[in-house]
Formats: structure tokens, sequence, C-alpha cells
């Protein structure tokens, strides 16, 4: 293979990275393991080798080997070895963005299609509000079970049960999309929504039509039911709007009123969504006896708890990564004595770095991702790039204290998580790791 053909095939394969998310993890897998491959070779033909002296990727690297001594002090090391080993994959995944972004001049190619993509998983999950189907007509299931042979199967790590463990979680009308039985689709979304809308913004010269997609967008992750991505993507909306230096604060508040007014029709609209986006909380924090059950039967506040009470445990470097199952799930009497509770991870994303990493680790990675989000704050501020400053509010809201998240180093949520990151660095010729100019 050419030179030439190797530079297209790699540009295909970044092209088709949402579809391959969208497949699954083991495809979208291959593809990022093919594009590393791709890039490596690439860098050797060409002798490239300066973008290691970069400070993102040195500091990238202490996360990793800092990811590879925590393998080491796993309470069981085999769990979170492969996770941990295959982390590689996204340092070259940051670097190889920077470099497609710096050597390609049709990264709005990109865009265009990333943008066809989302559109359609938008129609499709409006499709499957109104007709209980999506557009290749499958139909959202209302209830997963997860048993002891289920985690079995889900991974084959969990060897630790002794009694048979059941859970079972109601997703009632959650929209799921083309991701069949998982209500990830506004997650999905979530990833891809503001670098669309920045896109939208710079290719057609801040148009009204990026403010149509972003509040049909908005509207789409509304309708999934995922509460905590739309308080998520809402906060971010506020935060984005703040960057637009191009409208009034008038018309910004009047923006904001507007969303705002839109979510309030929709939620009156749906018996379900009003009943997930308001009746529950209300039933909740209506009067101090019903809060005082919603904080000894909650799912959520239980996860934290027995995500902080492993912490309490392991204070120092945690239980390892991925190691949370095994702790919280080894024995029924240690369920009782700390509040455990046995699931795959605490459901939350200072919880899961608390009690797998544990203070140390914790302070180590989010100093590491703080400080290069520093590093180039100045410059997404002084370069209104609508697409770097996309990529940076969604990094930015996965940090929302409290509201439950995915766990960070799943590959779904750590492929959504470092592309935009990489894209942070990326999409602007003044922090792209490439360019001659340094931080």
């Amino acid at each position: 293979m050419n030179l030439v053909n190797k530079e297209n095939f790699f540009f295909l394969l970044f092209l088709l990275l949402p579809i391959t998310i969208i497949l699954g993890s083991t495809v979208s897998l291959i593809n990022i393991v093919l594009l590393n491959i791709l890039f490596i070779t690439l860098i050797i033909f060409q002798k490239n080798y300066d973008f290691f002296n970069h400070i993102s990727i040195k500091l990238i690297l202490i996360l990793y080997l800092y990811l590879i001594f925590n393998s080491f002090i796993s309470l069981n090391y085999e769990v979170g070895l492969a996770r941990n080993l295959g982390f590689i994959r996204i340092i070259i995944l940051f670097a190889l963005t920077n470099y497609f972004f710096f050597n390609y001049k049709n990264e709005k190619k990109i865009f265009d299609f990333w943008t066809i993509v989302i559109c359609i998983l938008i129609i499709d999950i409006f499709f499957e509000y109104f007709f209980g189907r999506n557009l290749l007509g499958q139909g959202h299931n209302e209830i997963i079970n997860y048993n002891r042979a289920d985690i079995r199967e889900y991974a084959s790590v969990f060897t630790l049960f002794d009694k048979d463990y059941f859970l079972k979680i109601t997703y009632g009308n959650r929209i799921t999309s083309f991701f069949n039985d998982e209500p990830i689709a506004g997650a999905f979304l979530s990833g891809f929504i503001f670098l669309i809308f920045g896109h939208i913004l710079k290719r057609f010269n801040k148009n009204i039509f990026a403010f149509i997609f972003l509040l049909i967008a908005f509207v789409a992750i509304l309708l999934t039911g995922e509460r905590s991505n739309t308080i998520k993507i809402f906060i971010g909306i506020i935060i984005f709007f703040l960057f637009l230096d191009f409208i009034k604060f008038k018309s910004k508040l009047i923006l904001f009123l507007f969303f705002t007014l839109t979510f309030s029709l929709i939620l009156g609209q749906s018996e379900y969504l009003k009943t997930r986006y308001i009746g529950q909380l209300y039933s909740h924090f209506s009067n101090k006896e019903n809060f005082e059950k919603f904080k000894e039967e909650n799912i959520y506040v239980g996860l934290y708890k027995s995500g902080f009470s492993v912490f309490k445990n392991y204070p120092l470097f945690g239980v390892g990564n991925k190691n949370y199952r095994v702790e919280t799930c080894k024995k029924e009497g240690d369920q009782i004595k700390y509040n455990y509770k046995c699931l795959t991870h605490p459901h939350q994303i200072y919880f899961e770095f608390l009690s797998e990493h544990g203070l140390i680790g914790t302070i180590i990675m989010l100093s590491i991702l703080f400080y290069l989000m520093y590093l180039i704050l100045k410059s997404i501020f002084l370069s209104r790039d609508y697409i770097q400053i996309g990529a940076f509010i969604f990094v930015l809201i996965n940090f929302v204290p409290l509201l439950p998240s995915g766990s960070f180093f799943s590959d779904f949520n750590v492929t959504l998580f470092w592309l935009n990151f990489s894209i942070m660095f990326a999409s602007n010729k003044n922090t792209n790791i490439f360019a001659k100019k340094t931080i």
C-alpha cells in the first residue's frame, strides 16, 4: 500500500468513527486499532517524531504509566490489566487526531459526514419516540435484568460471586435508537452535539441553522429519558452561549428562555417524561420522610455510598481500575458490613476514581487532565474556534459533580471523551501538537 492509499484509508477510518461506535465497542476498537497502525506507519515513513516533545504527550504518557502501576496494585490485576494496557490506543488516538487536523485540509468533510450521521440518529430518536420502534424496525426493551448469569456473560472476570445476585433496572420507555437494549443514545449524541453545533456555526458563518440543530438535538436527548445527560447538555448549552461573542447578552437570554420553554412544553405533553424528569424528583424531595426513603432506597445514592465505602477501605490507591466489582461483589458479609452495592462501577466519575484509584491516583489523573485543559484555555478564549469550544465543553461537563455517569474507562465512554479531548487540541492551529508553535 503506497503512501497516498494509506492516507486515503486513514481518512476513511477517521470518517467512520461515529458509525463504528454505534455498531459496538468491538467494531469501534478495531477501527481505532487500524487507525493507530496506519498513523504509526505514516509517522515512521515521514520520520516525524517531534510531537513526542509536546507537553501534552509527556503528561498523557505519565497517566499511562500510572495506569500500568495501578494494575499491579489492584486487588485482582488480571481484571483491569487489559483495560490499562489498552489505554495506549487512546494516547495514539490523541496524537493521530492532531496529525489529521494538522495535515489534512478537508476536515470540513469529516464534520459534514458526522453531521449527517448525527442527524439520522436524531431522526431515529424522534421516530422511536412516536412509533415505539427505530428506523430499522427494532423496538426498545422495557425491562433489562442483570443477574448472575448476565454478569458472567458481560465479563468473564466475574468469578467471585458466591451467591445468586439479582438486580433489576427498569428502563421503561427510554429511547435506545440504534443501540438496541442499551439506553446510551443520549450519551452518544452528547459526545457530538457540541462538535456539530460548532461546525455548523463555523461552516455556515454563524447561521440560524446551527441554533435550530442545537434545539432539535437537545429535544432528542430529552426524549431519550437520560436525565443526567440532559442536565449536562443543558449546562453545556449555557456555557457555549457565554462563548458566543457575536450575540448580545439580551439575545442570549432570549435563547436560554426559549430552550427552557421548549423543555417545559415537551414535558407537559408526555406523562412519562413529566414523571421521569419532575414527578420522581418531586416525590423524593417533597417531604422529609420521602427524602429519607430516597437516601435509603435510591440505587444511585446506594452506589455513591458504596463507592465511598470502598474508598475509605482503600484510601491511597483504591482497589484498582475495574476492580470496584471485585471488592463489592466478593462476599455477602462484606456487602452488609460496608454497605456495598454489587455492580460494575459506582456510576459517578468521582466515586469511581476514588474507589478504584484512591486519593493519590485521583489527584494524578485529575491534575493531568485539568492542567492540560488549563494550558489551552487562553487559546480557546482568544481563537473563538467553535469546534474547539464544543469539544472543550463536552470534556468539561463530564466532570459535573453528583450527576450519574457511565464508567470513565469503558470503551464507549473513553472513546467519546478522548475523541473530544483530542479535537480540543487538534482543531486549533495554536494548540495542535504538530504545530511548530508550542503552548
